[in-house]
């Protein structure tokens, strides 16, 4: 499968090509902090199959095995590395140019889920800023 996606500001490009991994919502307060919404999707990718191809993003050392990428000119977040799995690129599939192929089928590090978090799905929805 072929993935393509960037920054908001379009100066950080990437691209995948593979079969990707599991995707899904990270509740962690890592993810919470960084993201500043109350969980974080992902996808999970295999590094040899993913690639910039336009700019270099900034790196953030999370922890002392984590490290964060992200556009140093409009700030968003591209992915975060789990330095003991280097195999292995988790996407913020926010990001991708079609955040559709890669649907979340699982909830992580639900400990340090928003309680209200569940219900949202419920919320009267709006087509626009409504």
């Amino acid at each position: 499968m072929k993935l393509a996606g960037g920054c908001l500001c379009g100066a950080v490009r990437y691209a995948f090509n593979g079969t990707p991994g599991a995707a899904g919502w990270c509740h962690c307060r890592m993810c919470q902090r960084s993201s500043g919404a109350p969980a974080q999707t992902y996808v999970l990718l295999p590094a040899g199959g993913f690639r910039y191809v336009a700019g270099e993003p900034a790196l953030y050392r999370s922890t002392a095995n984590g490290e964060r990428r992200f556009c140093a000119a409009c700030g968003s977040q591209l992915e975060f590395r789990d330095l003991r799995e280097p195999e292995t690129v988790s996407l913020n599939s926010g990001t991708l140019d079609d955040p559709a192929l890669a649907p979340p089928d699982r909830h992580i590090w639900t400990s340090s889920e928003v309680p209200w978090f569940r219900d949202a799905s419920r919320l009267t929805r709006f087509d626009d800023d409504g």
